[in-house]
């Protein structure tokens, strides 16, 4: 009986893929099964042990590996007294928001003692995305690779490479982060930082401690390798360059873009990038130094400290390795936000015939979002640290985002929203002001729980500002559940008339994540054809602590396969 409903399932399956999507092959995917069991494991960076959470005991976390098509089902079972999600970060899960993973957006945590499926299917991508947890900073250490390949005997749109590494970039606190922004949320000041940065978990040499946790690259000369690059880091914007070495840039979230070469790149927290690196034609009598660093625009305090790992070429028994030299790259200074503005202008869509860029021509519906930090007054009979005894905040359009205690694709689905969440999340500032000009007096944010609703297939246009108010600073900004093409950016005030005439609608880049330039805007277009609820916050994540974060409300359409699926029997309860 068991065989017998497999066979049924995956044949509605297929069935349901090619009514959807007729553009996919009519051919049965394969489904992969994974279990992620959540649990404590003792590691010891920089002389520091900390029983930190981890997937199957792993830091990073497993890697999860699919085909275009494929179908996931993913068990997690939680065995930490933590409440804990998983996202599929940049997956689109079409229809099926149950299984996008955000706590108290899409679903109720997985709690103590307790397991759900995450069952979903990969349309329509391939790639290199990641998986984190989606709870309070539970990401730090609960986060790993996705790697979508092409689909059965279709290849890359560039030279095959003779190789493929993934590196995640991430953080390392010696103390917990969840005390980290607990102790921060209470006194209303800027969270302690990470203690360093790392490469696939790794500090490297430049930290004390820590000279045997080296991340070693390891290469042949005359190879083209590729770099599957995913910055995971909880909080920061990472440089990220190899001495004596240049990279071609193939690919961003997990969309394939019109190849460039550059020497250093700028990779936004949540966002991946896939890049071609060939070696050089003979082994060199060298080692190269690996480096990433930060990016920091802001007024507060970052985590100031550099990661090192090691490219090293394959012993050739000609050359001395006593006699190699040690060589490091040049990266750009750490408020070099004109690098970062120029860098993220050298992305375009592939927009070929296979690819193309199907951006919206035509805009039904424009919003433009202000992007920034603010402040929430002190509670009576409480000291606080933010500026003047506040408290720091963030918020979109002055409305600083509370979590709900119930999921709101639940309260959405069945119809039962009242007192959960209201639909007047503004489309445009309620109080308009000089955004990157002299800060108004009151900073001052407004807390709740809005939403925009759009009907199904609606084009949108979102304009995201940042403002000056507590200093400007970059935001890379992460749509749930959606693609979306950045049309446009600028530095300054956004210009409703002379600014959209530039915009790109030929080949822009097709992204998950697009960072707001420190004291300018950055405009996307996206079609709402995905029914369901859909978180957008910054992916730096004290920001998406204070508030930093809205939900769009996709509605269902007219057709059966326009509509959100039934949720699944072992959703979890709050």
């Amino acid at each position: 009986m068991a065989v017998s409903s497999r066979v049924i399932v995956m044949t509605l399956f297929i069935f349901a893929t090619s009514c959807c999507f007729p553009s996919l092959p009519r051919v049965a995917a394969t489904t992969r099964h994974y279990t992620f069991n959540i649990q404590l494991k003792n590691v010891t960076r920089s002389c520091q042990t900390r029983n930190i959470i981890t997937v199957n005991g792993k830091f990073p976390g497993p890697r999860v590996t699919v085909r275009e098509g494929d179908r996931l089902l993913v068990k997690v079972v939680n065995n930490v007294s933590s409440n804990v999600t998983i996202h599929w970060h940049g997956i689109r899960q079409f229809r099926n928001g149950w299984a996008d993973g955000p706590a108290y957006v899409t679903q109720c945590p997985v709690q103590t003692n307790q397991s759900y499926v995450y069952n979903f299917t990969v349309i329509g991508q391939r790639g290199t995305l990641f998986w984190h947890a989606h709870i309070s900073w539970l990401r730090a250490t609960v986060y790993g690779p996705i790697i979508i390949l092409p689909k059965r005997n279709e290849s890359y749109p560039f030279v095959k490479p003779y190789k493929e590494h993934t590196i995640l970039l991430g953080e390392w606190f010696n103390a917990d982060p969840e005390a980290i922004i607990a102790q921060a949320l209470q006194t209303g000041g800027g969270p302690n930082v990470s203690n360093a940065h790392t490469l696939n978990g790794l500090p490297g040499p430049l930290y004390n401690c820590s000279a045997q946790d080296i991340y070693r690259l390891k290469v042949k000369p005359g190879r083209t390798y590729m770099l599957r690059l995913i910055n995971a880091a909880v909080n920061d914007e990472l440089f990220f360059s190899i001495a004596n070495h240049s990279f071609t840039v193939v690919e961003a979230d997990a969309s394939y873009v019109k190849p460039f070469k550059t020497r250093t790149l700028i990779i936004e927290p949540g966002q991946t990038t896939n890049v071609l690196l060939k070696t050089k034609s003979k082994t060199p009598n060298a080692t190269f130094l690996i480096l990433a660093r930060p990016y920091f625009s802001g007024l507060g305090t970052f985590d100031n400290t550099t990661v090192a790992g090691i490219l090293e070429y394959v012993h050739d028994s000609s050359i001395s390795s006593s006699k190699h030299h040690l060589l490091r790259p040049s990266l750009p200074a750490t408020n070099d936000t004109n690098f970062v503005a120029d860098f993220s202008k050298k992305f375009h869509s592939l927009n070929s015939k296979k690819f193309p860029a199907n951006v919206p021509k035509i805009v039904d519906k424009k919003f433009f979002f202000t992007i920034g930090l603010g402040t929430n007054p002190c509670p009576k009979n409480q000291t606080c640290q933010g500026p003047n005894g506040t408290k720091i905040a963030a918020s979109m359009n002055n409305i600083s985002f509370a979590f709900p205690l119930k999921a709101l694709l639940q309260a959405h689905y069945s119809n039962q929203n009242e007192g959960i969440y209201t639909t007047d999340f503004p489309v445009v500032p309620l109080h308009p002001f000089n955004y990157t000009g002299k800060p108004p007096n009151n900073s001052f944010v407004i807390i709740g729980t809005k939403v925009v609703e759009l009907p199904f297939n609606t084009s949108v246009e979102l304009v995201m500002q940042d403002t000056s108010i507590l200093g400007a600073e970059s935001h890379p900004m992460h749509l749930h559940g959606y693609n979306f093409f950045v049309v446009g950016q600028g530095f300054g005030n956004f210009d409703s008339e002379k600014d959209p005439p530039k915009f790109n609608l030929v080949d822009p880049v097709e992204r998950n994540t697009v960072g707001v330039p420190s004291g300018g805007w950055v405009a996307i277009r996206f079609l709402a054809d995905n029914p369901g609820v859909w978180l957008m916050h910054c992916h730096i994540d004290v920001h998406l602590s204070w508030g930093m974060t809205m939900v769009w409300i996709v509605k269902n359409g007219n057709l059966p396969n326009q509509k959100v699926q039934p949720p699944p029997s072992d959703l979890p309860k709050c």
